[in-house]
């Protein structure tokens, strides 16, 4: 009898974790605090590839087009309430409130990571990061008592035809932007605790040694399909430490094969995260 109602007892507890928010207690919960790049990488294919390998995960992104860390910064002290706030919740449901704080969405949840980047034209210029990052750092932590993991989001270099007027900064070089943001990105991770690197930046670079030099629809922002599909096989691999499930989950116009190219050039980039690996994979004519 004895055993019994232990066993009641103990099926009472988990039940009330397993209800809590009502999520189970191994849903993974990240928010991006960023921009146009943050909502390329975290709002498509994340989560379907999450879904695949049967995780459940909760995705926050707070956006303001082009934002940079100092505009992040002058947000918290005066807890504007400027940002688009995109919610994915764990059924893969999207909702947008506008108007919202930083405060307020990161009371909203339980988050597990806080993602920050730098915006794109500053990526690779170190000294715009360190005042607002430390500071975002601080007050993150004071909001949340220190419950979260941060994580920084390494973005990616433009194409060499972008029209892009930050493109200026590295001499309109590809190769000068990319080397430029992984010194600021190496650079970042030793400037504040950051539990992880979600390396998009060289995930890109590397499936661009067989895809092509570009993997933008503009220039600067990511190919609405391989493109953000290749960072979000990087924040998967980054987040759960094994490669993203694409023999289970690709975007419908997504090949096989460039599947196959995104997988590893994110697996590359979480195994090498500041330097362009290579890869061998064969991506044919009409594949």
């Amino acid at each position: 009898m004895v055993t019994v109602n232990r066993s009641l007892w103990v099926l009472f507890l988990v039940s009330i974790v397993f209800n809590l928010h009502g999520q189970t207690p191994d849903t993974l919960r990240v928010l991006a605090i960023g921009n146009s790049f943050s909502q390329d990488a975290v709002e498509q294919y994340l989560h379907e590839l999450a879904d695949a390998s049967g995780k459940t995960m909760i995705i926050g992104n707070l956006y303001i087009g082009g934002a940079p860390l100092s505009l992040h910064w002058k947000n918290v002290q005066t807890d504007s309430p400027s940002y688009s706030y995109r919610k994915i919740d764990a059924t893969g449901r999207k909702e947008t409130v506008e108007k919202v704080s930083i405060r307020s969405a990161l009371l909203d949840d339980h988050w597990d990571y806080v993602s920050l980047q730098q915006a794109s034209p500053l990526s690779g210029r170190f000294n715009t990061y360190e005042e607002p990052l430390r500071g975002l750092h601080r007050y993150i932590d004071s909001v949340t008592g220190g419950s979260v993991r941060f994580i920084w989001h390494q973005t990616w270099a433009y194409a060499p035809t972008s029209t892009h007027t930050g493109f200026a900064h590295y001499n309109r070089d590809q190769q000068t932007m990319y080397r430029a943001i992984m010194e600021a990105s190496e650079k970042a991770v030793g400037l504040v605790p950051i539990t992880l690197l979600v390396p998009s930046g060289t995930a890109i670079q590397n499936a661009r040694t067989v895809l092509g030099d570009d993997l933008t629809r503009d220039g600067f922002h990511l190919d609405l399909n391989i493109g953000r599909f290749i960072a979000a096989c990087a924040w998967f691999e980054s987040l759960y430490g094994e490669p993203a499930p694409v023999e289970k989950y690709r975007p419908e116009p997504v090949t096989e094969r460039e599947a196959q190219v995104a997988q590893q050039a994110a697996h590359a980039a979480v195994q090498q995260p500041f330097s362009v690996t290579k890869l061998s994979v064969d991506v044919g004519a009409g594949q």
